[in-house]
């Protein structure tokens, strides 16, 4: 029977927390295909308009090791920049995981700009092993981060 397991990141940024949430999170399958093109081929909201219960797609170019992912969003709290959501279809659903969700939240520091937690809980298919799939995973949402970061730091009057 395969357990339960999770792992944790944390991402300094000097954007502040509500720009960085907007982008990084809320906005990211509008921001995505346009700053990491060879990674998103494009992405878009499948149902709802990113309250709970929404559901958004991204579709990837073969860097991925699988063409798209669908996830649901759980729930949201935007003046707290924190959201959990689910993979519902895609992205290894099926294949290697039974399930797996993400829990983000965006605090403010002491400089005025924030800090980026991760808490990523998934079940694998009974047979399946992790390799360096941990080490991937953190490395990508450490690039969406730092992405919409290098993006805002561009771009001062976006997502004020």
């Amino acid at each position: 029977m395969a357990s339960t397991n999770s792992w944790t990141l944390e991402i300094e940024s000097p954007v502040a927390a509500q720009r960085l949430f907007r982008a990084g999170v809320m906005d990211w399958h509008t921001l995505a295909p346009k700053l990491a093109p060879h990674i998103v081929a494009s992405a878009h909201p499948v149902e709802g308009e990113g309250s709970i219960g929404s559901v958004r797609q991204f579709n990837f170019t073969s860097a991925m090791p699988f063409s798209f992912m669908k996830e649901r969003l759980d729930f949201v709290d935007a003046d707290k920049c924190e959201s959990k959501s689910t993979l519902i279809e895609g992205g290894g659903i099926g294949t290697a995981i039974e399930t797996a969700t993400s829990h983000i939240k965006v605090e403010t520091t002491a400089s005025g700009g924030s800090v980026v937690k991760v808490e990523s809980t998934y079940k694998l298919l009974p047979g399946v092993e992790v390799k360096d799939e941990i080490t991937k995973a953190k490395d990508s949402v450490t690039n969406i981060f730092k992405g919409a970061e290098a993006y805002l730091v561009a771009n001062p009057d976006a997502y004020n």
